[in-house]
């Protein structure tokens, strides 16, 4: 059996790596909220602004904290963070209108020259538009979710730094895909009634019922490569992977039930009214010469 790769993750140059970049990403969300806020107060709510933060400091903890570096142990770990970057950073990030502040951010130079120009491009708004529909939205997120848990090719993640990376970055922008329908931040336009929502949340819960029932009840190890490793905590093999199928499951279903049972007091319900706040940030970015330069 090969040992288990570490990966590029631990490596000290990687994590000083995504270090840099939380922190540039973090500093132009920051200096675009800071000029959005100079012309109102209202655009972005500083609970807003503290979710995008939050959001970042999951990914964070999940890919570069020394939380990560028991993923090549812990089946329990490596599904920890898969829930991160999925289920719980995606959404906090789009609550607080990234798209706006960052715009926003960057230098007005760089913005005019190479961002707008090709937002503009009709194949550019096409695959926008794609997208963002649901049902991709979806598939995406439910697909990230089976084939990273097929255990061949999830061995190979835990075996390989750069498939490992492309692993994580999968899971993450299926999140931020799968949650752009419930959280709708600009530029999407709502296409389906609201309380639609629920079903769709719903429907998300199946594959993860299904992966994580069979982790829990499945007499044998299903990934093979956790039987070298060290099991820190005292736990078996198997007994690391009934604990991460009830994370899994306990996580996922619990979480969408409890949203879908609160919906209407949900902040995620307010779609309409943080699109128009992010409509008006849009136009106060147009009408004021301070704004993203």
């Amino acid at each position: 059996m090969p040992h288990l790769h570490h990966g590029a993750m631990e490596s000290l140059q990687s994590v000083i790596l995504l270090d840099v970049i939380f922190a540039v990403v973090a500093l132009v969300y920051l200096r675009g909220w800071l000029r959005l806020r100079s012309t109102s107060r209202n655009l972005i709510a500083a609970r807003r602004a503290g979710s995008f933060f939050i959001g970042m400091f999951l990914i964070w903890v999940a890919l570069a904290s020394p939380v990560a570096g028991f993923d090549h142990q812990l089946l329990t770990a490596h599904m920890a963070e898969h829930l991160l970057l999925m289920t719980l950073a995606p959404p906090l990030m789009w609550l607080g209108a990234p798209i706006i502040a960052l715009r926003n951010g960057l230098p007005q130079q760089f913005m005019h020259a190479i961002i707008e120009p090709a937002l503009r491009l009709p194949a550019v708004q096409r695959v926008g538009r794609s997208i963002g529909q649901p049902a991709f939205c979806w598939l995406a997120a439910a697909a990230a979710l089976v084939v990273w848990h097929i255990p061949g090719i999830f061995t190979v993640g835990l075996q390989s730094g750069a498939w490992h990376m492309i692993e994580h970055a999968s899971f993450l922008v299926a999140g931020l895909l799968f949650w752009w329908p419930v959280v709708q931040p600009w530029p999407s336009v709502s296409r389906w009634p609201e309380m639609s929502v629920i079903l769709y949340l719903f429907l998300a819960t199946l594959p993860c019922d299904i992966l994580s029932g069979f982790l829990v009840f499945c007499d044998r190890v299903v990934y093979t490569a956790y039987l070298s490793s060290s099991q820190p905590f005292g736990l078996s093999a198997l007994e690391d992977q009934q604990c991460a199928g009830a994370l899994m499951w306990t996580f996922v279903t619990v979480r969408v039930w409890r949203l879908a049972e609160q919906w209407p007091q949900s902040p995620f319900s307010r779609r309409s009214m943080f699109r128009s706040c992010s409509a008006a940030a849009l136009r106060s970015q147009q009408s004021s010469p301070t704004i993203g330069r």
